[in-house]
């Protein structure tokens, strides 16, 4: 019969044993501080978060890029405010990514709240993003020989409202009744709206991507309401930039406006065509589709790691404001790991 060892407290040498087996068996938070440069962050978060101190005393504020860290470690996990405090307090792979110890004090969900509000009022997380994109860019990891735009849903917490509710929401007005409770008012979301696709309904937002063809890395987003077509956004997520390059999408971008815009940008139509009632895809059509599918297929891997690793295909949080720097996280969250994988091949 097997024994167990009996329990004794947790010393350096029992710590750095753990952390030690930890990194054989993989620990994705070790290749996260080994390959991604938090530090490139500091600038944006000091200029934009620093503020004038009113008088002595008061508690100091955290590192901003610790806190930024644990917004990325939130992400990743998918983990929610009091979970995250929970977990930096319970795993020593936490404490190890945050380099903190068993000793440091660790901020509670409502800094971490705070903190994250902070990032949704000055509206910095695309600066924040579009810094890792020109890192990427300078260690040549963007390839910028094509585009592929697609877009996916995001869903969020349902709404429970009358028919009543739901026709002022939808009309762009907020219910009297949410104006006469501001607690119900803080917990209802006039900003998501539902859609339909394959006969599966969602409620919540889109994350709209465009990314790189050769390195699948998210180069632009843009976030809109579950409603917004697909193809509504092309003019939004590329730009002169891309002039020269293949523009791949699935069928439902699709249609002579969208074709003059890839046009007027410079860029090739490499969009699946489309079969109508009475006009299918010729053999040919057909052909063609299926090789312009093997460089399309690869925004799938995106939205798949997103959804199975991250599992951040559900998000709880209300307005299209946090929805948007929840989701732009999401996509920086993503294009950390990318480039480890890129750089790890």
């Amino acid at each position: 019969m097997k024994t167990f060892k009996k329990h004794k407290d947790l010393g350096l040498f029992d710590q750095d044993f753990r952390l030690t087996k930890l990194s054989k068996l993989g620990d994705p938070l070790e290749k996260l501080s080994k390959y991604i440069d938090f530090e490139i962050f500091r600038k944006i978060l000091i200029e934009n978060l620093v503020k004038e101190a009113k008088g002595k005393g008061g508690r100091p504020p955290y590192d901003y890029v610790l806190m930024f860290k644990i917004l990325i470690l939130q992400r990743y996990y998918n983990l929610s405010d009091d979970q995250i405090e929970f977990q930096i307090n319970d795993r020593i792979s936490f404490m190890r990514f945050l380099n903190l110890t068993i000793s440091d004090d660790i901020p509670d969900s409502k800094t971490i709240w705070n903190f994250r509000e902070q990032i949704v009022d000055l509206n910095i997380v695309d600066d924040l993003f579009n810094l890792f994109v020109i890192e990427l860019e300078k260690l040549g990891l963007i390839i910028n020989e094509g585009k592929i735009v697609d877009a996916s849903f995001v869903d969020v917490p349902k709404q429970r409202n009358s028919k009543e509710e739901n026709e002022e929401i939808k009309a762009g007005k907020t219910p009297n009744s949410f104006v006469e409770n501001e607690n119900k008012k803080r917990q209802k979301d006039v900003d998501a709206r539902w859609t339909q696709k394959n006969k599966i309904n969602y409620f919540g937002y889109k994350n709209h991507v465009k990314i790189d063809s050769k390195s699948k890395i998210i180069t632009n987003f843009k976030v809109t309401d579950a409603s917004v077509h697909d193809s509504q956004l092309i003019e939004k997520l590329i730009d002169n930039s891309d002039r020269g390059e293949e523009f791949y999408a699935d069928s439902a971008y699709s249609g002579k406006e969208h074709s003059d815009t890839i046009e007027a940008k410079g860029m090739i139509d490499k969009i699946h065509e489309k079969g109508y009632r009475n006009k299918p895809l010729t053999d040919e059509q057909k052909l063609n589709n299926k090789e312009k599918s093997k460089t399309r297929v690869r925004v799938e891997h995106i939205f798949a790691f997103m959804e199975m690793s991250m599992n951040t295909m559900y998000i709880n949080c209300i307005g299209i404001k946090r929805a948007t720097v929840t989701i732009a996280l999401n996509n920086l969250t993503y294009n950390m790991f990318r480039k480890i994988q890129l750089l790890t091949l």
